[in-house]
């Protein structure tokens, strides 16, 4: 079952062979016996599953592409060069193609029986006392440093920064790294595969080969954003929630499953087989990849911030912008800064009752307050000894959360344990092991631990975690259970805000009488009206997922029921968990309460949680009624998770069926009861609520590793409506202009080889002036496309029933609604409009207030610059490119901002985008920056003359001026500046093959 070898040798052998010809260069020069007799090009032209299961070698149709010819994918450029000349690189790769640099330290890894793993290169043979020092998490760099190294893309001085890591980390150094493969979901999956068509064509117009145009690492692309829950409460949700998303999303799947025979070395897994980390946790991990006996560590970029919760299996993993995984995928390496470790030490054990949702809401909320931005985080301590794979990886999943580039968890015996529990085989376990111990990456807390070096510490004694909630706004705000009735009286006196609704005090006790299906109900301030176990967070943990159904079956059994108004609702990460539930007799219970198996995606957590029923919505909006979410998730940005629910809550799935049972967030679990038992007497949570004990005994006795094999052998053959999509055989797309799913996008257009080199920013309006913490959410909404909006105008102009919008998640495959969509989340706060809430703005010109579309359109049509005013963490939340894509669209320069979150300031950059900061201590409001003036930013136009993080000059039309940070932060960013954006950069140099 479990992959072992899926990487192509030329991004997985050295990074050199990413950007050359095989005409420039042999694989026989690194003096590696067993891959000198494979040829180059037939190592480039498909990806290798010699050592996969039988499931994969059936090849099914939805399997990765296989070619017999050549991949005529041939890069020759180094990436930190603008402009390089080719006769220059063939004599660099002439010279450097004798031998690799740290061919002295390549070696056998041996099998204890005889015979070897395969080979590999050694960090202790360094013999430098430094390496023992570092933290595993920049071992892994190392490890990629050295085994890339061709002095030319990668050179021994970059291996010198990894290994002085302790020195040269504070000083903000430039590495290269290059992940071993790629992690998309359909969401950012769909426009990635867009943007590799466009790019294709692109190469065509300008008379280059467009076939240059192919991944050279392995791409996973599982689909799992698309089903939403339309259907809820019945034993047949998951086949008509399935046969919905089919119908909304057949040209989407289509295309994608166009995409994985058109470009090689790309698997999509179909609809109906899990949430993609998940996946990538039980299946798609390989720990340690072994390519042509060649062993390196497993290292991903994923299209989705939470793709860090891999780091919980010791896979170095983190989110990327689209447009910065289609370069990882065409094998440009990544620049990235070389980032500080904090140590987070664990100690002790949880207590009875306090599950690993609480620990990660606890975990997030210390991160936040010791500011983590750009950093990785490193667990160790004896507290580990007592955390569950599981349970790392939920803490791991919450990294974008926290701020953090990783939450990493190295490899130990918890890792082994899981790994042999979810079907990989006892040789691949072995190997792992064996490769990890041999290069000082596998930590063994039965032997004396070695002190590590991190750049700040931070400690938490597990005994101290207390159960808790977070929200009403945002993640981090985390909440005890036994504040919770307090918090939430707090949150409706305060004012509107992160953590306020402004209810006044008489309107504070309403009730909203309405009838449901004939029977009398009523919503007050706080009901939950939406209760959701979702998400990668929780549903990949089978700790939390077992105590969910045991509540559930407590509950049953002293006759609590949850309301039938609420809407309920279970979407598992993978089939493994509808199994376990199965086996363990408590799903039946969960049924029960209305948490039937809804489909196997992110559902609720990502906006896709369906309508709730008419009665409801009419009983909210016509009593202002502060509805409530309850959810399982990561995250609760105002306007994702629905619309009417203006209090988002995260929360364990056990708790997700208490707050149901209780019906409302407004209760004190210790203190009032959630019910009145069959038996007349209250019901509290108390007496619901599983041990720890309990819940171990039903894990130990219902999670079983056939359970993993069997599940994901099935997803091989796909599913029945994925099977019946035909789609067309040319490797070039044919555009339907009708689409409304699928549309060329128009970042090509009129392109030529010249680069266009910086841009003006003079006299700019600004189109928006916001406060702290916009989301990508905020920018670019996934969820539902409003009656009302731009972009459902424009799709019942093209006569797209209302019903048959969808959300625009699943429309972002086409620019025009994409553009239309940006900036349209009804929660959005503009300075510009004086306290009026939604996605409205002032043109400044004619004072007009306008949608931010209509009003950018009248920007760009009279060819005016427009930049965007923000404060502190724009852009924080989910990994989103079309955050950066739609104001491009929109005609945006600049935004200049207190501080970006890490993903989105490189999508900004990626889409050609100044991103600026203000100075420390200033803001749009310290300098009496209103919005309604203009601006012209003073950066050169030569590219030559700007450095990374350099001071630039700003000044206004009426008098003001005042110093920002170019958040250029590498020379790698320039270059894609000067072409207008990474993926222009890309082809530039592709077309000069």
């Amino acid at each position: 079952m479990y992959i072992t070898a899926s990487s192509s040798a030329s991004s997985s052998i050295l990074r050199a062979a990413s950007s050359r010809s095989s005409s420039l260069f042999s694989f026989r020069s690194f003096s590696y016996p067993s891959v000198s007799s494979t040829s180059p090009s037939s190592l480039l032209g498909r990806r290798s599953f010699g050592t996969i299961s039988p499931a994969f070698r059936s090849l099914p149709r939805w399997s990765h592409c296989f070619h017999s010819k050549p991949s005529p994918f041939r890069l020759t450029t180094q990436i930190r060069a603008v402009s390089p000349v080719l006769d220059r690189l063939e004599r660099t790769f002439s010279s450097m193609a004798s031998e690799h640099p740290f061919k002295g330290i390549f070696t056998t890894l041996p099998k204890p029986g005889g015979g070897e793993f395969g080979k590999f290169y050694s960090l202790p043979a360094l013999n430098d006392p430094r390496i023992d020092k570092l933290p595993y998490s920049i071992r892994i760099l190392l490890e990629s440093a050295i085994r890339n190294c061709d002095n030319f893309q990668v050179t021994k001085e970059d291996v010198e920064k990894i290994i002085d890591w302790e020195k040269t980390s504070p000083k903000q150094v430039e590495i290269p790294f290059k992940p071993a493969r790629v992690l998309l979901q359909d969401f950012t999956g769909v426009p990635a595969v867009v943007d590799l068509a466009c790019m294709r064509d692109a190469m065509n117009k300008l008379g280059s080969d467009s076939n240059k145009i192919n991944p050279l690492v392995p791409v996973d692309l599982v689909i799992d954003h698309s089903v939403q829950v339309d259907v809820a409460r019945s034993e047949n949700a998951v086949q008509a929630n399935m046969e919905l998303e089919f119908q909304r999303n057949k040209e989407r799947f289509a295309f994608l499953k166009w995409g994985s025979t058109a470009f090689q070395n790309m698997l999509v897994v179909p609809p109906g087989s899990g949430i993609v980390h998940q996946v990538n946790l039980e299946y798609l991990g390989r720990v340690v990849f072994n390519t042509k006996g060649l062993l390196y560590p497993d290292s991903v970029v994923g299209t989705d911030s939470h793709t860090t919760m891999i780091d919980g299996l010791g896979v170095a993993g983190w989110g990327v912008g689209g447009i910065e995984a289609e370069a990882t995928m065409l094998g440009q390496p990544m620049s990235m800064v070389l980032p500080g470790v904090v140590g987070f030490k664990l100690a002790g054990k949880m207590r009875n009752g306090v599950t690993a949702t609480d620990l990660v809401l606890t975990v997030t909320q210390m991160l936040r307050k010791h500011g983590v931005v750009g950093k990785f985080v490193e667990f160790y301590g004896d507290g580990m000894s007592g955390l569950s794979l599981a349970d790392r990886a939920t803490i791991a999943n919450m990294s974008p959360e926290y701020g953090a580039t990783m939450g990493f968890f190295p490899v130990d015996h918890v890792t082994l344990q899981y790994l042999k529990l979810t079907g990989r085989s006892d040789e691949t376990v072995a190997m792992i092991e064996a490769y990890l111990r041999a290069n000082n990456m596998f930590v063994d807390y039965n032997e004396p631990q070695q002190d590590r070096v991190y750049s700040s510490y931070l400690e938490l004694n597990l005994d101290n975690v207390e159960p808790c909630i977070s929200g009403p706004k945002r993640p981090h705000d985390r909440v005890t259970l036994k504040d919770m009735k307090a918090d939430w009286h707090s949150c409706l006196d305060s004012k509107v805000g992160f953590k306020g609704f402004a209810i006044p005090k008489e309107a504070q006790e309403k009730v909203a009488n309405f009838s449901f299906n004939g029977e009398p109900a009523e919503l007050k301030h706080g009901s939950v009206v939406i209760a959701a176990i979702t998400s990668c967070t929780n549903t990949s943990n089978p700790s939390v997922m077992l105590g969910a159904g045991l509540v559930a079956k407590k509950a049953c059994d002293l006759g609590l029921q949850v309301k039938p108004w609420i809407k309920t609702s279970l979407a598992p990460g993978s089939g493994v968990v509808t199994k376990y539930l199965l086996k363990s007799g408590l799903q039946e219970y969960l049924n029960q309460q209305g948490f039937n198996i809804v489909g196997y995606g992110c559902t609720t957590c990502i906006g896709n949680s369906g309508e709730i029923n008419e009665s409801v919505g009419a009983a909210i909006t016509e009593n202002d009624i502060v509805a409530a979410a309850v959810l399982s998730g990561n995250r609760n940005f105002e306007g994702r998770v629905h619309p009417l629910t203006r209090a988002n809550y995260l929360a364990s799935p056990p708790l997700v069926v208490a707050y149901a049972l209780a019906g409302t967030v407004n209760i004190d679990f210790e203190s009032e009861p959630i019910g009145t038992g069959k038996n007349g007497k209250d019901v509290f949570l108390r007496d619901i609520w599983p041990t720890t004990e309990e819940i171990a005994e039903v894990v130990q006795s219902s999670v079983l590793p056939d359970m993993f094999r069997a599940t994901y052998e099935s997803i091989t053959k796909g599913n029945p409506m994925w099977n019946k999509l035909s789609v067309p055989e040319n490797t070039l797309y044919s555009w339907d202009p009708n689409s409304t799913y699928i549309h060329e996008p128009p970042y090509f257009k009129d392109m030529t080889m010249d680069p266009p080199g910086p841009h003006n920013v003079k006299d700019a309006y600004c189109l928006l002036n916001f406060g702290d913490s916009i989301t990508t959410d905020h920018i670019s909404p996934a969820g539902n496309i409003q009656k009302d909006s731009p972009a459902a105008k424009f799709l019942i102009e093209r006569g797209v029933d209302r019903k048959d919008f969808n959300s625009y998640g699943s429309r972002r495959g086409n620019d025009e609604i994409m553009a239309r969509g940006t900036f349209a989340n009804i929660r959005i706060v503009n300075k510009l409009m004086n306290g009026e809430v939604g996605p409205k703005t002032v043109h400044i010109p004619s004072g007009e207030k306008l949608s931010v579309f209509d009003a950018a359109m009248r920007y760009k049509s009279s060819g005016e610059d427009t930049i965007i005013l923000a404060g502190a963490e724009y852009g924080s939340g989910s990994s989103r490119d079309w955050a950066a894509k739609g104001p491009m669209l929109q005609g945006v320069k600049a935004v200049i901002s207190k501080s970006f979150e890490r993903i989105h300031r490189s999508n900004l950059v990626g889409m050609g985008i100044i991103p600026l900061c203000f100075k420390s201590g200033e803001d749009a409001d310290t300098l009496g920056l209103t919005g309604h003036e203009r601006y012209t930013i003073h950066l050169p136009t030569d590219i030559s003359e700007i450095r990374p993080g350099q001071d630039v000059n700003v000044t206004t039309d009426n008098g003001k001026s005042f110093t920002c940070t170019v958040r250029f932060d590498t020379e790698v960013e320039l270059a894609y500046f000067n072409h207008g954006g990474i993926l222009p950069y890309v082809i530039r140099n592709l077309s000069k093959q």
